[in-house]
């Protein structure tokens, strides 16, 4: 599932929006993408994401309310696979030790917790 190779880069803000709202209509999606195109762009970017396959609409009144079609999680898969695949040559080591690096990395103990139990889970799957 690569979807994130098929999406200009307007047409990802917009997807950013719709997934950080769960649905959204045109003018919603316009308050938040950075320097924002007019009205009738975005209302034109969101009509190609449906032609896509990427959002899908229902009527609300006099307005279309859109929302993805492939839920968040799966998208999130997609797009870190995609970021692994293309910054760090597969490696998905080389990624989580980018990210342990950064210097915003901020965990508390709980998060670190949390981590070791997820890689303690993942080795006894064989991951």
């Amino acid at each position: 599932m690569e979807v994130i190779q098929e999406l200009s880069k307007r047409e990802r803000q917009v997807m950013d929006a719709v997934y950080q709202l769960g649905q959204a209509t045109v003018a919603e999606v316009l308050e938040r993408i950075p320097d924002p195109p007019s009205y009738s762009a975005v209302r034109a970017t969101m009509r190609v994401l449906v032609d896509k396959g990427h959002l899908k609409h229902k009527q609300d009144g006099p307005r279309y309310l859109y929302v993805p079609t492939v839920p968040q999680d799966k998208a999130k898969t997609a797009a870190v696979s995609h970021l692994v695949g293309t910054f760090f040559n597969g490696s998905m080591e080389a990624a989580v030790m980018t990210l342990l690096q950064m210097s915003d990395a901020k965990l508390s103990k709980s998060d670190v917790e949390r981590l070791r139990a997820k890689i303690r889970d993942a080795e006894k799957e064989g991951r």
